[in-house]
Parts: C-alpha cells; sequence; structure tokens
C-alpha cells in the first residue's frame, strides 16, 4: 500500500515537473523568435553601415554606444537621424561630420519599441568577447586590371550577378560609360568610393544595401564577396578617371532623340503627302472631263 502511494507521489512530480519545463520553455520561446527577428533585422537595415566591434565604415562602430549615449537619445536618433541633425544637435552633427556628409537613412518598419530591442541587442553583443555583427572580412589584395574590367562586365550587365540581382546601370551612371551613359534613377556612382570612404565601408554597403530601393530587391537576390570586389575595383578606377563633367551623355541622347523625331516626321510627310495626291489627282481629272464637257 505504501509502495503504491509513494509510486504515485513520484509520478505526480515528474508530471509536475515535466509540465514546469514544457511552462518555461513555452514562455522562453517567444523571447528567442524575438531576439532572432531583432538580430535579422539589424542584419538587413544597419549591418551595411555599422559593425559592432569592427571598427567603424559609413557610420560609428556601435561597441558600448549606449555608454556614449543614453538610450532615449540613440532610440530618438535612429528614429529620425535628420530631424535631429535639422534641429542642430551637437552630437548628432559631430556624427555627419565623420560620416563624411552621409545621412543615416530613416529605416522602414522601425518604432520606438523596435528600437529599444536593438539597443539591447547592440548591449548584448557588446558584451561578447566577439560580437556576430563584427564585420564581413574582405581581402585586402591590391586591385588588378581584370578586376576593373569584371567590375566593368558586372555594372553593365555584361556578366550577370550570380543571385539574379538586375545589373547597376539599371538605376546607375559611371562617367565614360558610353555615349548615353547610364540610368538616372539613382545617384551618379563615379565617386562613391570617395563618398562613402574607401574600400572597406563600401565593401560592406554592398554586402547589404538598406536604401529603401534597393534593400527589397537584394535580400533576396544578395551579391556574392567574388562580385563586390571587382565592383569596388571599377569604383575606385572610375574616381581616378579624368574629367568632372559628363553631361555629354544626356546631350547625346537628346540630339538623337531630336534627330529621331525629325526623321519619323518627315518619314510621315513621305506617306501623307502620296495620300493626298492619290485622293487629289481623280478629283481633279473628274473636274477637267466635265469642264471639257
Amino acid at each position: 500500500m505504501e509502495r503504491s502511494r509513494d509510486n504515485l507521489v513520484r509520478r505526480r512530480g515528474g508530471a509536475i515537473r515535466l509540465l514546469a519545463a514544457v511552462v518555461v520553455s513555452v514562455g522562453a520561446y517567444p523571447h528567442f523568435t524575438l531576439g532572432q527577428e531583432t538580430a535579422t533585422f539589424f542584419k538587413q537595415n544597419c549591418y551595411s553601415c555599422h559593425t559592432i566591434g569592427g571598427g567603424r565604415l559609413v557610420g560609428p562602430d556601435l561597441k558600448d554606444v549606449t555608454q556614449r549615449k543614453d538610450r532615449d537619445w540613440l532610440a530618438r536618433f535612429m528614429l529620425n537621424p535628420q530631424a535631429m541633425i535639422d534641429r542642430g544637435d551637437p552630437y548628432a552633427k559631430q556624427i555627419l561630420e565623420e560620416a563624411r556628409g552621409v545621412v543615416m537613412s530613416q529605416i522602414a518598419g522601425l518604432t520606438r519599441d523596435r528600437a529599444n530591442l536593438l539597443l539591447d541587442l547592440i548591449e548584448a553583443e557588446s558584451a561578447l568577447e566577439k560580437s556576430q555583427f563584427e564585420g564581413v572580412k574582405f581581402s585586402d589584395r591590391p586591385f588588378t586590371d581584370e578586376d576593373v574590367a569584371l567590375g566593368h562586365q558586372l555594372f553593365t550587365g555584361r556578366v550577370a550577378l550570380t543571385n539574379g540581382g538586375p545589373s547597376c546601370i539599371s538605376c546607375h551612371t559611371v562617367r565614360g560609360l558610353s555615349l548615353l551613359g547610364g540610368g538616372r534613377l539613382a545617384l551618379d556612382l563615379t565617386k562613391v568610393s570617395e563618398r562613402i570612404g574607401g574600400r572597406k565601408p563600401l565593401s560592406a554597403w554592398l554586402v547589404s544595401p538598406a536604401t529603401t530601393t534597393m534593400q527589397p530587391v537584394f535580400r533576396d537576390h544578395p551579391l556574392e564577396a567574388e562580385e563586390i570586389l571587382p565592383l569596388v575595383a571599377y569604383f575606385e578606377g572610375a574616381a581616378k578617371q579624368v574629367g568632372d563633367d559628363d553631361s555629354v551623355a544626356p546631350l547625346t541622347f537628346f540630339l538623337m532623340g531630336l534627330g529621331g523625331m525629325v526623321l519619323v516626321l518627315g518619314l510621315f510627310d513621305v506617306l501623307w503627302k502620296n495620300r493626298f495626291r492619290a485622293v487629289r489627282r481623280p478629283l481633279v481629272a473628274g473636274g477637267e472631263m466635265r469642264t471639257s464637257a
């Protein structure tokens, strides 16, 4: 009898411990998922300009950033960097100067709660000996002429990107491309290497472009490291080219368009002239016959 009671107690104790473990797991799961989502959000929106412990890129290294500035200020800056700069905030202006005038863009989908979660992530990663966001490592070997040539082919689309992304020329141009130049939807990239700060920041930015136009495209079609290095080599080479004016490209496009319009109008003139004659001749002939009669 006592043995049966002991067995029952043990079974109940085991069931209670199992239930407690399940409750703890279920309670921890949302936090785990939230942490993963925040890390993914950081990688997609912040990683192209910031590291955590890997040094400056376009923006500052975020390691221990919450020790340099209070969380409330950081959250407000993350939500609207331009507004903080426009208000004349001294620290915001310092960040802008150190970033060579590149203004941090507003992040789509960023809320105050998510900003706080990002700050939690940065604090946790800062405490680690090596953060997962220390930065992507690229080869620092000197660029060759072959690198520049391949970068030109990738930019213009003569060599397709491995993961199916659109070629750069679809939206951008670089001086000296051709008579017609490249796309005018986005910035001229001739001086992009100088503007962003050199090889390392530009390479990191191309890993995960964070602009509202490029991010949705290259999230699913990222550039490979073997494509990033030649593109950076091409941009560095373009920046060294002689000449500061690429106005010949739009002028050439205008003149070709004007010439095409003149050609089309001339063709229509020929076609309609013959049509009018085909109508006029029978009418004139008929009038002459009636006059003779």
